[in-house]
């Protein structure tokens, strides 16, 4: 086991050629082979300089030039494949460096000898070799850089009889060979260790980021990153959809490069001149919620960016109501058959007098006026029981041109009985992207919303005519339903409160059927709106959410 954990170590330090630390390693010996092709030109040149004396002072001067060609030759031909786009593994770098460590004792022994200044290069070589691989292999270049240093010394003085200076020249070179070995081994382990720690370090940092991107991009509560000047640097998906109706299809928490409202835009400025001001809540569109927006400096030193929180104050206020009406429902739970009771026996004994053959005609006015109050006692009672009964959205995806085809088909089978035939124009767009509801949840909305419709244009119109129209919109990833009738209109003063439960301009309506409609839509994460143009009547909007969103 003594024996195996060096070399585990070792290779754990052996970066592999795909990994960071691999990458730069294939760098660096891209700059030490430039550092070697300069070398061999720089000898190849040096032979044209005094060939006479070459002659004379090199033991074997023919070799020796061969030697020079044939080095700068292989630099030349490894730069060319790096050139190419060659990755040396870690194989052809432990290569390269014995190669230079034997090319150049062979110049050593074919020049003058160890006292020659190509033996400094070879400490170079070593001090490469350990730098590249900080690994035995390493203290193996420079044993075999001393082993041959000590051997051509020892050849020159036994065979040619040199001084015997030159063998300790030889020794104290290969003191230096492993002096250098050992000190950059210990450098480049730490270094190594360090950049490992490093590229760990900044891989949990970016994780960390990417799910606080994710959290963010998941927050229902819209958040903004605008400079002085109003302009959007970073938004998140919610304060997209809240602001401009539907998250863009792009990188989480991007740049973004869209103009910002003008209910936001003066907010802002309100919020400049006086930072302790709390804006008013308001709307980006007639089709979108109420908002309501809080800034903060981002940096509190520079304040060069404003954050920006925006909550959906609709959400607030349905809380709000659907805890009064719970409550409401629990009381009329209670007390249910307590009222029906009563009011059975009213109905039934209105019922029977108006069967007397000698009532008067204002008797039987007023008989009817009792039944019909007595069906709206009822109705409430009905659709509060509906509210606090309301069971949860079981979405699918649906096609929303054929579902409207064949909720239209059964509407209108509905209204038979009706004595003026109801008419229904039906208009879908082409293209149109699917949305993903519970059917019986949107139908019971789409009845709703069409029998008012069909009921208001009969009144203003004496025909009973609405418009369904199916669209999507202008990032074309959503889909919508209009429903118009040829009524009235709503008066702008009511606007606001047609949503509001048990507010009715209807005498015998019960208030509760907008309330229950926008409910149920937004159980199914759609948006039911009341849009205000210049046509004439009244249009409400079914805004669908994105298909891709579970509910």
């Amino acid at each position: 086991m003594a024996t195996e954990t060096p070399s585990r170590s070792a290779e754990t330090l052996t970066p592999a050629p795909s990994t960071p630390s691999g990458l730069q390693q294939a760098k660096l010996f891209r700059i030490y082979n430039h550092y070697r092709l300069v070398v061999s030109l720089m000898l190849v040149a040096l032979l044209f300089v005094d060939p006479i004396n070459f002659d004379t002072r090199f033991r074997l001067h023919d070799y020796y030039q061969a030697g020079v060609s044939a080095y700068l030759a292989l630099n030349a031909f490894i730069a060319l494949l790096l050139v190419a786009g060659f990755h040396p593994s870690q194989r052809h770098i432990t290569l390269s460096i014995l190669m230079d460590i034997l090319i150049m004792h062979g110049l050593l022994l074919t020049s003058t000898g160890i006292t020659n200044g190509l033996a400094n290069l070879v400490i170079v070589s070593v001090a490469a070799g350990n730098i590249l691989t900080p690994s035995r292999m390493g203290t193996f270049y420079a044993a075999l850089a001393a082993i041959c240093s000590l051997g051509i010394s020892g050849w020159a003085v036994l065979t040619l009889g040199e001084s015997a200076d030159d063998i300790v020249r030889a020794g104290s070179l290969g003191i230096l060979y492993f002096a250098a070995a050992f000190v950059l081994q210990n450098i480049s382990r730490r270094m190594m260790r360090s950049e490992a720690l490093a590229t760990s370090r900044a891989r949990s940092i970016a994780e960390l980021e990417q799910i606080n991107q994710q959290i963010i991009q998941r927050m229902r509560t819209g958040i903004l990153v605008l400079d002085r000047y109003g302009h959007i640097r970073l938004a998140n998906a919610a304060a997209e959809e809240l602001l401009y109706g539907a998250p863009k299809a792009s990188a989480p928490f991007r740049d973004y490069a869209t103009v910002l409202p003008k209910p936001l835009k003066l907010g802002l400025e309100a919020w400049l001149k006086d930072p302790t001001r709390r804006i008013e809540p308001f709307q980006p569109s007639s089709t979108s919620p109420l908002l309501q927006a809080n800034f903060t400096q981002l940096d509190q030193e520079r304040g060069d960016h404003i954050l920006v929180f925006i909550e959906d104050m609709s959400k607030v206020t349905q809380q709000a109501q659907q805890m009064k009406l719970a409550s409401l429902g629990r009381l009329t739970a209670g007390i249910a058959h307590e009222i029906r009771n009563p009011l059975g026996a009213i109905s039934h004994a209105a019922q029977l007098m108006e069967e007397a053959p000698d009532l008067e005609p204002g008797d039987r006015q007023m008989l009817g006026i009792i039944r019909r109050h007595s069906r709206r006692v009822n109705g409430i009672i009905e659709n509060v029981l509906d509210l606090s009964r309301r069971r949860a959205a079981h979405a699918d995806l649906i096609e929303v041109g054929p579902w409207l085809q064949e909720f239209r088909e059964d509407f209108l089978q509905t209204q038979d009985e009706h004595c003026t035939a109801a008419n229904i124009v039906l208009k879908i767009d082409p293209q149109l992207p699917p949305a993903r509801f519970d059917k019986s949840q949107i139908e019971q909305v789409m009845v709703n919303l069409c029998d008012n419709g069909l009921r208001y244009s009969e009144q203003h119109s004496g025909q009973r005519t609405i418009g369904i129209h199916a669209g999507a919109t202008d990032d074309r990833e959503r889909a919508y339903i209009d429903v118009r009738d040829q009524g009235p209109g709503i008066a702008p003063e009511n606007r606001n409160s047609v949503f509001e439960p048990f507010f009715t301009t209807d005498k015998s309506g019960t208030g509760l059927g907008l309330y229950l409609a926008r409910e149920l839509c937004e159980a199914n994460q759609a948006h039911l709106s009341l849009i205000e143009d210049d046509q004439p009547g009244c249009c409400f909007r079914i805004t669908f959410a994105h298909p891709g969103r579970m509910i």
